[in-house]
C-alpha cells in the first residue's frame, strides 16, 4: 500500500494561501530549491503541502481538487476562516463522517474539515 507524502497547490495567491492553510494547523517554511521558485513547504508534518505560484502561461488556479484534513476545535477554524473572508460551504455539523465542515480555500479548492 502506498502512502501519502506530499500535496502540492499551485496558487496566485502564495501569501494569502499559506496564511488560510496556517488556520488548518500547517506551518511553513518559505523557500525555493536551486533554480525553482520560491514556495511555501509545511514543516513537520507528512505529507507536507507545499504552495507552490502558477506555472508561467497559466492564469487559472485548479479548483476541482478536492482535499480533506483532520482538525482541532473546527467552530474556531470556521470562525478564523470567515474573518479572513473564506467561503464557507456548509457549516459544521454532525454526518456519518464526524463533526464535518466544508469550505473554499482562496482559489476555490473545496476542502473538507472534519474535527478529530
Amino acid at each position: 500500500m502506498a502512502n501519502l507524502n506530499l500535496i502540492v497547490i499551485k496558487t496566485d495567491k502564495l501569501q494569502e494561501q499559506a496564511a488560510f492553510y496556517t488556520i488548518l494547523g500547517w506551518q511553513f517554511d518559505y523557500h525555493k530549491h536551486g533554480n525553482g521558485p520560491y514556495h511555501y513547504a509545511s514543516v513537520g508534518t507528512v505529507p507536507v503541502l507545499e504552495i507552490y505560484p502558477l506555472p508561467k502561461g497559466v492564469t487559472q488556479p485548479d479548483k476541482t481538487t478536492r482535499l480533506g484534513f483532520a482538525v482541532e476545535n473546527l467552530p474556531v477554524i470556521i470562525d478564523q476562516l470567515k474573518c479572513m473572508g473564506a467561503n464557507i460551504i456548509s457549516a459544521p455539523g454532525h454526518t456519518e463522517w464526524g463533526f464535518t465542515a466544508i469550505v473554499e480555500d482562496l482559489d476555490g479548492r473545496k476542502i473538507e474539515l472534519t474535527e478529530v
